[in-house]
């Protein structure tokens, strides 16, 4: 009963004009930035942290929200006409999708990429609305020796689930959690770190670190790819978007599953929407009866990666919004914007802010229905604006980067440390550096700090409280198991290469 008055307060936040213009401007933007390739999420919500400085707490997440799901929705349209994913998620999409459009079933490839989003979009909401409250319940009995061990599993699982090597993947992280004690000591308010340089006294800006290693970098890296990419198929005219009753029972299954394993991978801390939909493309492959159809345009490997990713990146925010952990760096954002707004998160803020949490979970929800509208009637806009040449887009990106950067403390300073990072994320992606645990080790950094000096200061300096403590030791213990389980095989796997090498 409790869950139906929530939403129903949900929905009463989300309909306020301010939170319906909100949640409209997020499902536009998002689905813009998924259709235009080469700018990605979380560069876009970088770019737009400071802009909700200015702005109600309630709309400025709402936004923010409908941004990440909204660019669900708009990485379909490119990958299936395209062939060019405007989003991670959608590279599995283009495989199938891009087959169906050229044998001039665009249409119905758009449909259900756009029914199975929504159906999954849906399930995943009311999925946050059921887990939020026991959840929240769980991480009340957290004290700060749990919250320090739970938060070393989220950097944990960013280090498994993050690509390439796992050394890499963890340098990052301790690049971040650098990061994040440049400034003052948090709780005698000595200067570390900040070279006696007045402007880093009070820490590095989140936003500032954000924006660089993500907006600039991915700017740097498509103008260095030479971003014209071949866009053949954008001439055609897309007719008939209805499916056929047979696109319909043979997408149904897929949807099904697709939603179920991207609700469960989106709650994973590191796991999200890219993981979702690729692990969802590869289940209905081992599924199928004839897994030589995938490839060749089967509607089921459009219906179950859409689903996937746009589930996943619902319930990634079940661990923000309960736990206060971030799970992937589009919500480290989130905890960015979170703090710009001074609410701590963490279990405390679905009882101090029900209307943030509530508003936010029935928000979904409008704008899922939103994203339908936008999307399916509005097709052949999206396909116009892949023709604008990148060199006209990129410098308009820059400018107001730069202009959202220096409008959050008025300083210059900020717009330069951007540019620094900017070329510091170029460098890390040239030399396959996964960026974004760096973000998800700046975020927790503090949080982790504090939590490990609470620790320690409640238990008179006495280091086993980690261990001593059940349900911080299990969560230590899991942390261990799976960075052994990561680090061995590639351990193996270079021992190997050195022993093949020796006797060449």
């Amino acid at each position: 009963m409790d869950i139906f008055a929530n939403l129903a307060h949900g929905f009463a936040v989300a309909l306020s004009p301010i939170n319906l213009l909100m949640c409209l401007i997020g499902a536009l933007v998002g689905t813009l930035v998924g259709v235009l390739p080469g700018i990605g999420t979380i560069a876009t919500v970088a770019m737009l942290l400071p802009i909700t400085f200015g702005l109600p707490p309630v709309g400025a997440l709402i936004m923010l929200a409908g941004i990440y799901y909204g660019a669900q929705y708009g990485g379909s349209t490119t990958s299936i006409l395209v062939n060019i994913p405007g989003e991670a998620t959608s590279v599995v999409t283009a495989i199938d999708g891009h087959q169906m459009a050229k044998q001039g079933r665009a249409g119905p490839a758009l449909a259900i990429a756009a029914i199975g989003s929504f159906f999954a979009g849906c399930v995943a909401t009311i999925l946050i609305a059921v887990l939020g409250a026991p959840l929240t319940k769980l991480a009340l009995a957290f004290g700060p020796a749990e919250y320090f061990s739970l938060m070393v599993l989220g950097l944990i699982f960013a280090v498994v689930l993050a690509k390439g090597s796992v050394l890499k993947a963890i340098a990052m992280i301790v690049f971040g959690l650098l990061l994040s004690m440049v400034g003052s000591d948090i709780e005698t308010g000595a200067s570390r770190m900040a070279f006696n340089i007045p402007e880093l006294a009070d820490g590095l800006g989140f936003a500032t670190v954000a924006m660089g290693v993500f907006g600039f970098a991915e700017i740097i890296r498509n103008l260095d790819a030479g971003a014209e990419m071949n866009r053949d198929l954008v001439q055609q005219k897309i007719t008939g978007l209805m499916p056929t009753r047979k696109d319909l029972v043979d997408s149904t299954p897929p949807i099904l599953r697709g939603t179920v394993l991207g609700s469960i991978l989106g709650i994973l801390p590191g796991g999200g929407a890219v993981i979702a939909s690729f692990a969802a493309y590869t289940l209905e492959k081992k599924l199928a009866k004839d897994p030589k159809r995938f490839g060749r345009g089967a509607i089921e490997g459009v219906a179950a990666p859409e689903s996937a990713n746009n589930a996943a990146a619902q319930t990634s925010f079940i661990p923000l919004l309960t736990l206060g952990i971030p799970p992937n760096a589009v919500m480290a954002l989130m905890v960015g914007a979170m703090t710009i707004h001074g609410i701590v998160p963490g279990p405390q803020v679905m009882q101090k802010q029900p209307d943030l949490v509530w508003g936010m979970i029935a928000s979904m929800w409008i704008g899922n229905l939103m994203l339908i509208i936008i999307n399916l009637p509005l097709v052949g806009i999206w396909v116009r604006l892949l023709r604008v040449p990148y060199r006209l887009m990129f410098p308009s990106i820059v400018i107001f980067c730069a202009i959202g950067i220096y409008s959050v403390n008025n300083a210059p300073v900020d717009v330069i440390l951007a540019g620094v990072f900017g070329l510091v994320g170029y460098w890390l992606i040239k030399h396959d550096f996964e960026p974004a645990p760096l973000l998800l080790g700046m975020v927790l950094g503090p949080l982790m700090e504090e939590n490990l000096r609470r620790a320690l200061l409640i238990s008179r300096g006495d280091w086993s409280v980690f261990l001593t403590r059940p349900l911080s030791a299990v969560l230590l213990a899991i942390s261990f198991g799976l960075l052994l389980l990561t680090v061995l095989p590639a351990l193996r796997a270079k021992r190997d290469e050195v022993f093949t090498e020796s006797e060449n």
